[in-house]
């Protein structure tokens, strides 16, 4: 087979979108690479784009998030060449709702020309981000891009009347995620598929239409969740329905804990009955109970997950990683080395901090605001965050330590 493509979506060559539409966002690369951001060999070539491959690394850029708040029928044009790629090679275009996984727009070997997209309703009044990528070996194989515009129909405020709003409901605004959040929290200690977890959850679930994201924590080894209840009020009080029991490195209790959940939300007699959004769900734990996150992070019902001071014993953690990750360490934790190498073999997008004056045992206490953010971010849709909390050199949480990230 000569030629290889794919896309998802309805594509019109060299047709622009209806001219009724609005002009959302547009890049014509005049003057350089404009707010994208980019990884391997690209550079600004005669007012385009070009992507140019290599041995050593595939390039990629990726846009600055775009506001869709207010829009709906979205449209995503460009222009594309892609020159010498031989079978097998290809160049990928997606984009990514919310901070989360890229969905793929169109993937081949050979084409040229103007492409048009309409994107599905689900993206409408989110925050959306492009990326070209190009997954080839020499140099003189290319994929220029010029002329990237977003359309769409001005459809009035999103139904939350807020930007960060997320399907089925969005978490209240903080203004310091150091504070405890907005919520009251209650706690029951026999909850769970073996009544031996802790459930720590806002009492007041459900208020004003809300429909909370669900977090499930894996403890240190040795320990179980009373050990983490400070943490776990805060990120309940930030509106997440933290679920947590004595942590295994298998990580099937982590499954068995989101099934539970399920049933919960419909159960008529649960305290979280259709107060879930079980759209939005983290797993992850510390030192054993990142372990064991790892193990199941390819459950497809995963939005993200959160690795403290457990670095896998073998490198291979990371093979599981569907979604971003969140890695954290301590310049004195005996398990940093190995979570330097999971990260080293991540290929998904990550973010990792090897926190100043840190043990193994302080970590998750010392992170507690970082992944409250995190979480805000992945899971409450709080697109904001991805610069100022954590993808510039001046973040929020960059003088807290060693930062590092790649992938986005």
């Amino acid at each position: 087979m000569s030629v290889s493509f794919i896309a998802l979506g309805t594509v019109f060559a060299a047709m622009p979108p209806a001219s009724a539409a609005t002009s959302i966002y547009s890049e014509t690369f005049t003057s350089g690479l404009g707010t994208f951001t980019t990884s391997g060999s690209v550079t600004n070539s005669a007012g385009a784009a070009r992507l140019a491959a290599s041995l050593l690394s595939d390039p990629s850029m990726t846009s600055a998030p775009v506001s869709l708040t207010g829009y709906g029928n979205v449209t995503v044009s460009y222009i594309r060449t892609a020159s010498g790629l031989d079978l097998g090679e290809s160049f990928t275009v997606g984009y990514s709702v919310g901070g989360g996984p890229f969905t793929t727009l169109e993937t081949a070997r050979t084409a040229t020309g103007a492409a048009t997209f309409t994107l599905p309703a689900s993206v409408n009044g989110r925050d959306l981000r492009l990326r070209f990528s190009l997954d080839a070996s020499s140099i003189l194989e290319t994929l220029t891009v010029d002329n990237v515009l977003v359309q769409g129909d001005n459809v009035g405020p999103s139904p939350t009347g807020s930007p960060t709003a997320s399907p089925g409901g969005s978490l209240p605004p903080v203004s310091d995620v150091t504070r405890p959040g907005p919520y009251a929290v209650t706690i029951d200690q026999t909850a769970g598929p073996g009544n031996d977890g802790w459930l720590v959850y806002p009492t007041n679930a459900g208020q004003n239409g809300v429909d909370h994201p669900v977090f499930i924590w894996g403890p240190g080894a040795g320990s179980d969740p009373a050990a983490y209840e400070d943490m776990l009020r805060q990120w309940a009080s930030h509106g997440f329905v933290v679920y947590s029991e004595v942590s295994s490195s298998s990580g099937d209790y982590m499954v068995e804990a989101l099934d539970w959940l399920e049933d919960e939300n419909v159960r008529s007699g649960s305290p979280l009955y259709q107060d879930l959004d079980l759209t939005e769900v983290a797993f992850g734990g510390h030192s054993r109970g990142s372990i064991g996150t790892f193990d199941v992070a390819n459950d497809p019902r995963l939005k993200t997950t959160v690795h403290v001071a457990g670095g896998s014993f073998d490198g291979n953690g990371p093979s599981n990683l569907r979604n971003p990750a969140l890695y954290i360490g301590g310049d004195a934790d005996f398990a940093t080395s190995n979570v330097e190498r999971d990260y080293t073999n991540t290929r998904v997008p990550v973010w990792f901090n090897i926190l100043d004056d840190t043990d193994h045992i302080m970590a998750t206490r010392n992170a507690q605001h970082i992944i409250t953010a995190w979480l805000r971010w992945h899971l409450a849709d709080e697109e904001f965050r991805r610069t100022e909390n954590f993808l510039r050199s001046d973040c929020t949480f960059c003088n807290l330590g060693e930062v590092t990230y790649k992938n986005w």
